[in-house]
This record gives structure tokens, sequence and C-alpha cells, in this order.
């Protein structure tokens, strides 16, 4: 059987990318109308009734407008914008949450795909404080890399034509749009502090979560924090929970490269740092992934393959 899929938003960063996913995709057929109609709300509406699902690739705003269009119609709905990510009539778009989420996903009809600097964050968090490793209110310090093109077209334009530094940072009022989900459905209390940068290179995402003895659970050490990842992610097609050998997933000069997942739809936990035998000791969680791939445009077909019914690593690498 094929679905009929519409993406609204085509044009943009995320839009290109589910569209040559789905191309490739064996049981789905897109929907396309004409560019210069894209903007336009009746023929909007028509391929939405006409589709099976819809994948929204719009700023919030529009996409809001886009769900309000869909009124009345049968057609399910993947958000990729950050609009519906705490709403709670919204299914969040991670399945690999906990046990639960994947099922609330296949039996939605509107889901609200995760951002991607939260998909890492999320990854990282919230199995630690359903282990009680962390607690929920635990002063936690959180920095990242993403490649530029997690900024959209404006953004691949600035670094394109070398219009400024090839390496910031950015959020500094320390208020970036992925916190409200992170504290959401990482179950924290706590705002933790974020500061992301952009890299000289088109996609890839390293997320470092750093944390001492002192935020930790007593006696916790580092193969305690793996146990707990291993156990969560054991089942998991697309999250990698990577060996204590320092070497796992590294480059052969021992690097780790944020772009190595690139075109994939992985996620690799790295959990780095010392024990030295007392209770003075530091550990370093690593989340890496490709902005466009387990952030976004690949996480909406995981999510689409969920809602159809269809194996969800269907059409992904």
């Amino acid at each position: 059987m094929s679905y009929k899929i519409f993406i609204d938003g085509e044009a943009g960063t995320t839009g290109l990318q589910v569209r040559d996913r789905l191309i490739a995709h064996p049981d789905v057929e897109l929907i396309t109308i004409d560019h210069d109609l894209r903007k336009d709300a009746a023929t909007r509406r028509q391929a939405m009734a006409a589709a099976d699902a819809a994948i929204l690739c719009l700023p919030d705003e529009a996409a809001i407008e886009a769900v309000q269009l869909a009124e009345g119609l049968a057609v399910k709905i993947i958000d990729a914008s950050t609009a519906f990510r705490t709403h709670p009539d919204w299914a969040y778009g991670f399945p690999e949450l906990d046990d639960a989420q994947r099922g609330m996903i296949a039996g939605s009809r509107r889901v609200a795909n995760v951002g991607c600097y939260a998909t890492a964050m999320i990854a990282l968090i919230r199995p630690l404080v359903d282990g009680g490793m962390i607690s929920p209110d635990a002063p936690l310090n959180i920095s990242a890399i993403s490649g530029y093109t997690g900024g959209g077209k404006a953004l691949i334009s600035y670094m394109d034509n070398n219009d400024g530094p090839r390496h910031f940072a950015y959020a500094l009022n320390l208020a970036h749009k992925h916190i409200p989900e992170v504290m959401m459905h990482a179950r924290l209390d706590r705002k933790p502090t974020f500061l992301p940068m952009v890299g000289d290179f088109d996609c890839g995402m390293l997320v470092q979560l750093p944390l001492t003895s002192a935020q930790l659970k007593p006696g916790a050490r580092r193969r305690d924090l793996h146990d707990v990842y291993s156990a969560h992610y054991a089942d998991e097609a697309f999250i990698r929970v990577r060996g204590l050998d320092e070497g796992d997933g590294l480059t052969d000069k021992g690097y780790l490269a944020a772009d190595a997942l690139k075109g994939t739809n992985m996620l690799d936990i790295h959990t780095l740092g010392y024990d030295d035998g007392d209770d003075q000791h530091q550990v370093m969680m690593v989340a890496r992934l490709d902005n466009l791939g387990k952030g976004a445009s690949g996480a909406a077909v995981q999510n689409l393959n969920l809602v159809l019914g269809l194996d969800e690593t269907t059409g992904l690498l």
C-alpha cells in the first residue's frame, strides 16, 4: 500500500531534506503543488485533504495557521516547528523517550517533531533522571556546537557568503527556544544553562553534558551512567551507546568528529571522563547526531513511519 504525503514548506532546509528521504521511501507517494501556489490556502488545504499525512516544515506562526487550515480533515500531521512541542494534546515526537512514547506517537493524529538540540539534551538527561543518577533540580551546564544548516537558509547564505565569523556562540541571553521542551520531556525542575555554538561545517552536532561527583548520586561512577544508557537504549535502532573504551567512535587521531553521522538518522552517546578512586571525579556525556537527520528531517520520517503503522526504520539510514 502506498501512502500519500504532503510536505507543507517543502522549499525550506528541513522540507528539502524530508523530501529527499521520502523520494527514496518505498511506501509513500508525495503530493506536490505548483511552486507559485505554495502559500495559497485553498491549494494547501486541498493537498492536505488528499494526503494520509502532512509534514509541516514551517516557522511557528505558519505552522499554527497550517494546523488551523487542516481542521476537519482526516490527515495526520507531523509538525517540525517549535509551536506544539509542549502542547498537551500533541504527542512528542521522540520515540526513544520511554517505553510508552512510541505507542503514543503511533496512535496520534498530531505529532510535534523534537528539536535538534533538544533531541541530544533529552537523550542524555532523561535516562539519568529516571535512573536516579541526577536530581531533577540538579544545576546543569550544557554546551553544544552545530553545523550551520540548523539555522536555515538565512544562516546558510551568511556562511556561504563569508559574511562574518566562521565559528560563533549565540542565544547569549541563555533563553534558547528548545529549553521549554527539554525541561518538560527530560523531567527537569531547574532550567539548565545552555550555550550553543555554530561551527564551520554544514551538518552535524555535538552536545556536551559535564557532571561532577557533587551532581551525581552518591557513589555513582562513569560505568554506572554508561549502564543506565545501555539499558535505556538497548533495543533502539537509531541510538547507540558507545563503549567505555576511549577510542570507540573516535577518529584515528582520537578526535570526536561533529559531522561523523551526517546523512544518517543515528545518535551516538559517549560517556567520557575519569574515576580517580575517591569522590572527586568528572564525567562528560556527549551526544552526537546530524542536526538535519535525527535532529530534524530523519526524525520526521521516523515519526511518519510510526503514525502510518510502518517499520520505523523504513527509508532511513
